[in-house]
């Protein structure tokens, strides 16, 4: 496995140079900042991410003015009590895009981060959870709440400004020319193996998952 330090120099030499390379960097916010981040938020780029799975992000971002005024403003306790005509009316509602599944999954999160309340917060569970140990908060995601497996809640969470990687097609041929995984990762053992390659380039480097995802995708 590279040092981060080469790895970032092959993207470098691919987006030129390193001044230009790292203006194209985000930095993620701060657990502070996002503690602060109030639950519709939360609720909000959830709802966006699940709904662009597998259809256009131009459509969804389009109708994104009617999907907060049909969710009413993604209202946490509203919409994880959404009642069975309240759902009837989102299925007929032309401001969003009508797939009941997807309109169910935005209940069934309003309603786990009502259970994040009794453990501290949306914010700070979210927000504060160690960037060292972020396949353990994808893992709560997938398990806790709705359609946020695969890549779904890495890019919910990077949208909120959380510390992330995506392992997206370049970031995982990144991995793979690595020798960090043998094929996209999926499997926990393949998922422990990423976090502890993500690790050593923390270290090594002492930039954010988010920053290390960036150049890994931006290396290939």
């Amino acid at each position: 496995m590279h040092h981060f330090d080469d790895i970032f120099r092959m993207a470098a030499d691919r987006h030129g140079g390193a001044d230009a390379l790292n203006s194209q960097l985000e930095t993620p916010k701060s657990p502070e900042e996002l503690a602060d981040l109030p639950e519709d938020r939360w609720l909000s780029v959830m709802t966006k991410c699940i709904f662009q799975a597998g259809f256009s992000w131009k459509v969804i971002e389009s109708k994104w003015d009617g999907f907060e005024a049909a969710f009413d403003g993604f209202d946490v306790g509203r919409c994880a009590f959404m009642n069975d005509e309240k759902f009837d009316t989102l299925l007929q509602d032309t401001r969003i895009v009508r797939n009941g599944t997807k309109i169910a999954a935005v209940r069934d999160n309003a309603a786990f981060l009502l259970e994040l309340r009794e453990e501290g917060g949306a914010g700070r569970v979210l927000g504060g959870w160690p960037s060292t140990d972020f396949v353990g908060l994808l893992e709560i995601l997938r398990k806790r709440g709705a359609r946020l497996g695969g890549t779904s809640a890495q890019i919910a969470l990077r949208f909120a400004g959380r510390d992330s990687f995506i392992l997206s097609q370049d970031v995982a041929a990144r991995l793979i020319a690595e020798g960090v995984v043998d094929k996209a990762p999926t499997s926990k053992k393949a998922m422990n193996a990423v976090q502890a390659a993500f690790n050593t380039w923390m270290d090594q480097s002492g930039r954010s998952l988010t920053e290390i995802s960036r150049v890994l995708a931006m290396s290939v």
